[in-house]
């Protein structure tokens, strides 16, 4: 089932009640830390707490805490926690409307408050689903950012597999961030537009850095890193677009765990701003947006071992010098074509292999 987390912002809390959630937070925080040091985590039940503390605290809390920590514990992940944002199950947490307002509603160390949110036209959709039940709730966090306070809630939902027998293969890259292939038909985004906004937003900085105002850095790159999730989304939904519109029931990317290594700069005397922009383009996020976004429509999605898909030709040879920069060209049949089409080609046919 796929699934998305909804990050909802607290409308305008007081002060005093943010002041309750700082102390809920550092309470769970505090005991979260003692309990991953408890001989008998295992078979930790809520009245475990009562040896950490006379104080009284949250079930609902207690028990999602302890849930955590046995994971963590349990895949070695941590040895110990900055913070323990207080977590409600979808029995203690629950997301309503009040005449135009939406609100979430959840224990706290005085009573069960409701709080309006801040919901955005993108995410009333999911709020409608979540009080109607047709999605299921997941566990969800109180939490702070800059300042904010939000509710995160994971939504998971069931959708019917598409019955498209089509597949589509996705190559990844610079000078085109992605590009497409099923059967006949491809498509190319092009990474020249990007890089060149990219490259403002490096030569902003750098000016910036020369007259010391760190913070108006931080807000670049702030604003940066949200004009590049925005293009990921708009290249992640048309691509999805395509793919539902063709009648593709699968969609295949490159697993990108080495990506970095494997993809090089185009011109040597670019290297350095080539390099600055692959260790920094969301490539991941790319793949995860159309990952979620596949499976909302109901199209399957698989990663494939990229080994030689930029070498191989349809007719079966492989051989390094077949490409040449954008210019594939078979030293053995003489086949011609965009090399990151041809990328594209075998990785739909996942000619290496599904990753692991």
């Amino acid at each position: 089932m796929p699934t998305i987390t909804l990050r909802l912002e607290l409308h305008r809390p007081t002060l005093a009640k943010q002041a309750m959630y700082d102390q809920m937070t550092e309470m769970n925080t505090n005991f979260a830390n003692w309990l991953l040091l408890h001989p008998e985590v295992n078979g930790a039940t809520s009245k475990v707490f009562k040896e950490f503390s006379e104080q009284k605290f949250l079930s609902a809390v207690v028990n999602q805490t302890i849930r955590e920590v046995k994971s963590q514990k349990k895949k070695q992940r941590a040895k110990g926690f900055k913070k323990m944002w207080c977590g409600f199950n979808n029995q203690n947490l629950k997301v309503e409307r009040a005449g135009e307002l939406y609100t979430v509603s959840f224990p706290t160390l005085e009573k069960r408050i409701g709080v309006p949110v801040v919901a955005r036209p993108y995410q009333q959709a999911w709020i409608e689903k979540i009080i109607s039940g047709t999605v299921k709730q997941g566990a969800a966090k109180l939490y702070q950012k800059k300042r904010k306070w939000y509710i995160a809630i994971p939504i998971t939902w069931e959708t019917k597999q598409s019955r498209g027998e089509k597949v589509m293969g996705i190559d990844l890259g610079l000078r085109y961030l992605a590009v497409t292939s099923m059967g006949t038909k491809s498509l190319f985004f092009r990474g020249s537009a990007v890089a060149y906004t990219r490259r403002r937003y490096s030569a902003r900085r750098r000016k910036l850095g020369k007259a010391k105002k760190l913070q108006v850095i931080y807000k670049s790159k702030n604003k940066e890193s949200r004009w590049m999730r925005d293009q990921n989304h708009k290249i992640s939904r048309q691509i999805v677009n395509r793919a539902l519109a063709n009648g593709v029931g699968v969609i295949r990317m490159e697993d990108l765990t080495d990506i970095r290594n494997r993809t090089k700069s185009r011109k040597k005397c670019e290297k350095k701003d080539q390099g600055r922009n692959l260790h920094s383009w969301a490539f991941y996020q790319l793949k995860e947006f159309i990952r979620y976004k596949a499976e909302m429509a109901g199209i399957r999605f698989e990663e494939v071992k990229a080994e030689y898909t930029s070498q191989t030709c349809k007719c079966g040879h492989r051989e390094k010098a077949n490409r040449n920069g954008l210019r594939f060209q078979c030293k053995q049949c003489g086949y011609t074509c965009h090399a990151d089409l041809n990328g594209a080609i075998n990785i739909g046919k996942a000619i290496s292999g599904l990753a692991a």
